[in-house]
């Protein structure tokens, strides 16, 4: 089907996922923010710009969001201009970002509940939010490459896996709605776990008077080696930044995870160690820093206390 979709959030990979569906034949209607580059980029491929989320929402088959934040996104749905207000009976609206499972259940609780004035009558809608975290980077996106963890309604998941497919080169189903942001956070939290961990591991072996390359070697012939130590090592022993997730955002997703852990009245002990030195890091200044840099931030401050 060509169908037509809506899409808020043009940040990095918004942008990419837009050219991407813009080039499957798909008309996109967009919403920005005040950063307008991705959006005129939109736009002057094809894209139709809306006016706020509602009026979008009225005008699209399918509404999709990327979004950097739980709060950005129900600030997009709630409210006399947000999607909920123009939610179209069996109307599918899928969360691309990192959010909280918690709030995810909350949208897609309000949108099936939501009604319709349909003259004197008031009609269910059941609109159906899907919740889609992603892998890989904006590069793989403009390719239609990404990983997709989709969970929800399993027929509103079947009705969107072509369009999904234009998108993703590995697309998941993973169950009831929230299992995709539940499984995105324990992923992300157990990368910058161990990102922040070889960070660490090379600033020690510096001060020991061990080469980076010498304790890798070491490491990697074992069954520590994985694609993130490998990220880590080739900023650490080659400048090269293959891994372009700030440190800013790795501390909002630890963050949820913790809090996702939290509402399930849980007490995660192993991502305290990541989350405070992320919050170090941000509360430094530093949280522009790309992942594999926080190389340089250990190797400056592991010698002095955290405050």
């Amino acid at each position: 089907m060509t169908a037509h979709i809506g899409f808020i959030g043009l940040g990095l990979m918004g942008r990419a996922m837009v050219s991407c569906l813009l080039d499957a034949g798909h008309p996109v209607t967009v919403l920005g923010h005040k950063d307008r580059s991705g959006l005129e980029a939109a736009i002057a491929k094809g894209a139709v710009e809306a006016t706020d989320a509602a009026s979008l929402t009225a005008a699209v088959d399918i509404v999709m969001l990327c979004m950097g934040t739980s709060a950005q996104v129900e600030a997009r749905m709630f409210g006399d201009t947000g999607v909920l207000a123009a939610a179209k009976p069996d109307q599918i609206v899928i969360d691309f970002g990192t959010s909280l499972p918690a709030s995810t259940l909350k949208i897609g609780a309000a949108l099936a509940a939501s009604t319709l004035k349909i003259g004197a009558a008031l009609a269910q809608k059941g609109a159906i939010y899907l919740d889609a975290p992603l892998g890989r980077t904006p590069a793989h996106a403009y390719e239609g490459k990404l990983n997709i963890m989709c969970a929800g309604d399993e027929d509103a998941y079947a009705r969107v896996k072509p369009i999904l497919d234009i998108l993703g080169e590995n697309v998941f189903h993973l169950g009831k709605l929230g299992n995709g942001h539940t499984i995105k956070l324990i992923n992300n939290y157990f990368a910058m776990t161990t990102a922040i961990s070889m960070a660490e591991a090379f600033a020690l072996a510096d001060e020991a008077g061990i080469a980076r390359q010498s304790l890798y070697e070491v490491m990697a012939a074992g069954p520590n080696h994985s694609g993130m130590m490998q990220f880590i090592r080739n900023y650490a022993t080659d400048g090269q930044i293959d891994l372009a997730f700030s440190a800013q955002n790795a501390a909002k997703d630890v963050g949820y995870y913790r809090q996702m852990a939290e509402d399930l009245g849980l007490n995660s002990r192993m991502s305290g160690a990541a989350n405070a030195t992320l919050a170090e890091i941000v509360a430094g200044g530093a949280g522009d820093l790309m992942v594999p840099q926080i190389v340089d931030w250990m190797a400056e401050n592991l010698g002095r206390k955290s405050s």
